[in-house]
């Protein structure tokens, strides 16, 4: 899933405000923690109601589905806040982790101004659209959607306040003064310039949504921040739609139902962490493999693929398994530069393995079925799978294995039974989509109480401390998570009303070679958006303009949807640039530049499924229904 890197800022100099600002921050930011992590419990119990309501007793509750989306608004929005007080919305941090220290906290300060200049222009439109909804009631409940509607102007002005609190905290004077005049001189100077954009026609295109994106993206500044910026200047000097209206855009791309999925799904990869489910899955594929040459690499490869399937964040898939197999590894002798390089090359390999966020994403985007995602995104990861085996069987072929124990048929089998209640979960969750017992949304608080069962009845593991820092952690990541596709959903809709949806529609239609020549310039192009952009945001900029073209051309929309989900995994965990290979090895606790010259050779193996994946559509779509 999507990968939060963040510098640190390390001691906040002096300024006379410091103190003051940390007291308000901790009591408030407690405060607004807490309400978060209790609206995503809110949401579980919901939904979970929901299910049982209708499956158990027949007698649906018809007002669930609507309490959960007015929970989950303000969800994303108080999430949001909780991100940008801990400093964790998604970013590109690859210029600035390079430059000196001096200059990294001034583009520190720069990247969290720009962020208030956006939110102080938006607050204004954000009350009007929230009075604006005020005039329509929700068909279950019957009150006003202001209820709703309250939580955008609310997360936008608490996000100022604990913007401006973060700038105190770990700014100088001097640095605060400097980044805030350097952000108001540029906005003044381009609102001077609005008779200048007029006669440039499209060219405002490049202007707003390449040159501003970029030089804010590998400014530090948060990629949703960035597309919030570049959208809001694009609007509000190049054309005459009220502000309002982009507003209602963010709302849209925040308010699918579908995504409530993302926040349940995290915190349910945190959840099978905590309750050892992991780590019995891993121990029985060990005892299983260990005695093959490069056998924990293949255990490896086939632990993410089993926890890929139930969490929703790749970097806690990492840290489930890194911190158990690794050990043991490194004992065997293997370089800790090979372990994070095929940590980061599984990460890429498991993109499509239900229930991912990002195939939850794409079917809420275009259209297209989320069950249908669910079937054909398992046969091409297990071929990127074997790829990447064929990698490790060549390395490994003359592996010591002398001083290796191997277990018994029995052990192995006290193994398996241990770790059979967590294999089942993967199974579990999908029979309840297919079976029709709840949705691709509501499916995720099955597994959420299947696994508190599990680590309260049969593993014995359930640490009650550690509940409210998960929920805390899952409402900021859904939060960073769902301000992207806010504001990414407002940009593509801003690219889609300047006709460049038309024009590219045109431009890819008229690329030679049919329906093949299509994927290879999409393989392309989304690996290169991989190393920029995380798949999410990229998804809601791109999957609307992108699928029907490929329908068009005769690609097949789950089969499409593999291919760009693959080519954004590989874009995403390449070095130098892709963010996800800095997150693996974060999460190994392994320098990067030892990981770079063993990478090359998964990548290539990656490359390879890829295209085998991309040839052979019947990877994709062989077990969908007809």
């Amino acid at each position: 899933m999507s990968i939060a890197s963040v510098v640190e800022l390390g001691a906040a100099p002096a300024n006379s405000f410091t103190g003051i600002a940390d007291r308000i921050d901790r009591r408030l930011g407690a405060v607004i923690e807490a309400i978060a992590a209790a609206l995503v419990l809110v949401e579980i119990v919901v939904l979970f109601a929901g299910v049982v309501a209708r499956y158990a007793f027949h007698a649906p509750l018809v007002w669930s589905d609507e309490l959960a989306s007015i929970f989950f608004l303000w969800l994303s929005m108080l999430g949001a806040v909780v991100a940008l007080r801990r400093g964790e919305h998604m970013r590109m941090t690859a210029v600035v982790g390079k430059v000196s220290p001096s200059a990294r906290r001034m583009l520190e300060a720069l990247a969290i101004a720009a962020s208030l200049a956006f939110l102080a222009l938006v607050l204004w439109p954000a009350y009007e659209y929230a009075a604006d909804e005020a005039f329509i009631v929700t068909p279950a409940l019957e009150i006003s959607n202001a209820w709703r509607a309250a939580a955008i102007p609310v997360g936008v002005a608490l996000m100022i306040v604990f913007g401006a609190l973060r700038l105190l905290r770990f700014s100088s004077a001097r640095e605060i003064a400097v980044t805030l005049g350097v952000v108001a001189l540029v906005v003044a100077a381009f609102w001077l310039a609005r008779p200048l954009f007029a006669p440039l026609g499209k060219l405002n295109l490049v202007v707003f949504f390449l040159v501003i994106v970029a030089v804010n993206v590998f400014s530090g500044v948060p990629i949703a921040f960035s597309f919030a910026l570049a959208t809001f200047g694009y609007l509000a000097l190049t054309t005459s739609t009220p502000m309002v209206v982009m507003v209602g855009r963010m709302d849209e791309g925040m308010s699918h139902l579908i995504m409530l999925a993302v926040p349940l799904f995290i915190f349910l990869g945190a959840l099978i962490e905590m309750t050892g489910m992991a780590k019995a899955m891993i121990q029985f594929l060990a005892s299983l493999l260990g005695h093959v040459r490069g056998g924990l690499s293949y255990v490896l490869v086939g632990a993410m693929y089993l926890v890929s399937g139930i969490s929703g964040s790749k970097i806690a898939d990492m840290a489930a398994i890194a911190p158990v197999l690794f050990p043991e590894m490194k004992k065997r002798g293997a370089k800790p530069g090979d372990l994070v390089a095929l940590l980061s090359a599984t990460g890429a390999q498991t993109e499509t393995i239900p229930p991912s966020i990002v195939l939850i994403t794409i079917g809420s985007v275009t259209g297209v079925s989320i069950a249908a995602l669910f079937t054909g995104g398992m046969v091409p990861a297990l071929v990127l799978g074997l790829c990447l085996c064929s990698v490790v069987w060549w390395r490994y072929r003359k592996e010591d294995l002398s001083a290796v124990a191997r277990y018994s048929r029995a052990q192995i089998g006290r193994f398996f039974i241990v770790a059979l209640p967590a294999v089942a979960l993967p199974f579990v969750i999908r029979a309840a989509v297919v079976e029709g017992v709840a949705t691709a949304t509501e499916v995720s608080t099955i597994g959420i109480v299947y696994s508190a069962l599990a680590g309260l009845l049969l593993y014995r593991q359930f640490d009650w401390r550690r509940l409210k820092p998960m929920l805390v952690e899952t409402a900021s990541l859904s939060g960073a998570i769902m301000f992207i596709v806010g504001c990414a959903t407002a940009m593509a809709w801003g690219l889609t009303q300047s006709g460049f949806s038309t024009d590219l529609a045109r431009w890819m239609a008229a690329i030679p070679g049919g329906s093949y020549g299509f994927l290879a310039i999409s393989i392309l192009a989304f690996i290169v958006l991989g190393c920029v952009l995380e798949g999410i945001p990229a998804i809601v900029l791109f999957g609307p303009l992108l699928f029907p073209i490929a329908q068009a051309a005769g690609v097949h929309p789950v089969h499409y949807a593999m291919v760009v989900i693959f080519a954004m995994g590989i874009g995403l965990f390449a070095p130098p640039i892709g963010v996800g290979y800095y997150g693996a090895c974060a999460v190994a606790k392994v320098d990067p530049n030892e990981g770079m010259k063993y990478i090359g050779g998964y990548m290539l193996a990656l490359l390879v499924g890829l295209v085998l994946v991309a040839a052979v559509p019947w990877f994709s779509t062989g077990f969908l229904a007809k």
